[in-house]
């Protein structure tokens, strides 16, 4: 059994309490007997070393003393570690990629313990991969530095850190957010990550095994990273001195609410919110190609930000599409998350997905298919923790935003797939259905398959909603070397939304000119 404690100023600090991980295949297998085993090792009933191999690891509850001091930690590495070389920063990049690479079995692991299907668990991982790609690090380093000559000055824009950056990732992919926030410490900033309470483990690995040694192997000085695990901290963190940004991740009227508190106290939002992430397909597209593309929708059983939230077609195939999508839904299983080619989780409330579903319904859209709850081995139940992926067909572009599905996100395997109305010159239905994009109230990725490259022009260079956008790929919800992660617009964003690179949004631009001394 692994276990953390907390991390303040390059050392462990236990508690008196601490939280276990008791595998989600435990789980799913003895919900009631898994839940009263978590309670007695907390409570200090069982002798964890009796436990069994159901219990992944604990970690330690940081006390409010112990927030405070990495706080504090926090702090008094900032101006050291801000004034680092880029050379040292960039190298910081490399180890990260090279500990990644080395515990990428391991940490998959401990991400399916604590319920990340494998499929997903890897597909994060490649994402991290490239978030720290010599690519991506080398883009974010011209950002982070350009210098100029005017006559006899010598004239420099350069991007300071910010100086503490706090993280609180999400419960839903708490892992690989916490990592992807930590790449503040790449621009110069010190680092704090809280470990949600309910699912600590992955964390509190990254920054241990993964991070922690690379900035060791860099020389980074104490107090650059640290982490604790807890409840919520945001109260703490706006009312500290220490703290410059905050990385906040969660529900959009949360989260906007958050923004306002924070520019309150005098702190950076940094906001990855919601997202309703819009598709579509033209009439020359290859349906295939984004029919595999649009499935993702149901990664996660649609519970996480960047998949397909809704899709328009254009009706000349949409019959095409829509039967595509029902075979390759039909298709999707649920299962333990250490089985290979399991995408479907738990949904804890399911009620929500009925309502939406009863919404789309009562508006006119039809299912197509799916909707039913199930158990672990498929089998249709009334009580299944699992819901059969669902796909809706709205007729009607004009009307689709009355559909609650198609105008707000999910979060559940429910697609919605709106079909324009039919007889209207394409290029007319074009400007219609551009328009319908933009004009969503979210803005984290759009994307497009088309083999019109005039079509494909107007989405880029038309479509400014959205931290991505995305022209004929085989993912809508991958990453790639240079591309941004996270990221958006409108309800995704805030008022300071845009795409999201850690490196860049925690930093600040100064402009320097230096002349040689006179005489």
């Amino acid at each position: 059994m692994r276990e953390f404690l907390s991390y303040v100023g390059g050392r462990d600090i236990d508690a008196a309490e601490h939280i276990y991980t008791v595998s989600a295949r435990a789980v799913l297998e003895d919900p009631p007997g898994a839940l009263r085993l978590k309670r007695a090792l907390e409570r200090g009933e069982i002798d964890p070393a009796s436990a069994g191999p159901q219990v992944a690891g604990r970690c330690a509850v940081a006390d409010p003393g112990t927030v405070q001091a990495a706080l504090a930690a926090a702090a008094s590495a900032a101006r050291e570690w801000g004034a680092s070389p880029l050379d040292v920063r960039l190298r910081l990049g490399e180890v990260i990629r090279k500990r990644l690479a080395e515990t990428r079995r391991e940490f998959v692991e401990i991400m399916i313990a604590e319920g990340r299907t494998r499929t997903l668990s890897e597909w994060e991982v490649d994402g991290l991969l490239d978030i720290v790609s010599p690519e991506t690090l080398s883009w974010c380093a011209e950002l982070l530095r350009r210098d100029f000559r005017h006559g006899a000055k010598r004239i420099s824009m350069r991007r300071k850190p910010d100086g503490v950056v706090c993280v609180a990732p999400p419960q839903n992919a708490p892992h690989s957010n916490a990592v992807y926030g930590a790449a503040a410490l790449l621009s110069g900033n010190a680092v704090v990550v809280r470990a949600p309470r309910s699912i600590p483990l992955g964390v509190m690995y990254a920054v241990r095994e993964i991070l922690a040694p690379a900035l060791e192997e860099v020389g980074a000085p104490p107090g650059a990273l640290n982490v604790v695990c807890g409840p919520p901290m945001m109260a703490e963190w706006l009312a500290s001195e220490h703290v410059n940004d905050v990385i906040y991740f969660g529900g959009t009227e949360k989260g906007l609410a958050f923004q306002r508190d924070c520019v309150a106290a005098g702190k950076k939002p940094v906001l990855e919110l919601a997202g309703n992430d819009c598709a579509v397909v033209w009439r020359d597209a290859d349906l295939d190609l984004a029919a595999g593309a649009l499935v993702e929708a149901f990664n996660a059983s649609g519970q996480i930000c960047n998949v397909p939230n809704q899709v328009v077609v254009h009706p000349a195939v949409a019959d095409d599409l829509i039967e595509r999508l029902r075979a390759a839904a039909a298709r999707i299983r649920p299962g333990y998350p250490d089985e290979e080619g399991v995408v479907l989780t738990p949904v804890l409330a399911a009620d929500g997905f009925y309502a939406f579903a009863a919404d789309a319904l009562r508006k006119g859209a039809r299912l197509v298919c799916g909707g039913r709850r199930l158990e672990v081995d498929g089998t249709p139940s009334d009580t299944g923790p699992f819901i059969e992926p669902a796909v809706v067909r709205v007729d009607g572009l004009a009307s689709a935003r009355e559909v609650e599905a198609v105008r707000s996100e999910t979060f559940f395997p429910l697609l919605p797939v709106v079909v324009p109305e039919p007889g209207r010159p394409d290029g007319q239905l074009l400007d219609d259905v551009l328009a319908f994009v933009d004009g969503n109230a979210y803005g984290l990725r759009n994307s497009l398959w088309t083999a019109d490259e005039g079509v494909a022009e107007r989405f880029a260079r038309e479509v400014r909603n959205g931290g991505v956008l995305k022209v004929n790929d085989a993912s809508h919800c991958g990453f790639a070397p240079y591309m941004p992660s996270h990221g958006g617009t409108g309800l995704t964003g805030g008022v300071f939304g845009e795409a999201s690179y850690m490196m860049i949004r925690t930093t600040h631009l100064q402009g320097i000119s230096m002349a040689p001394a006179r005489g």
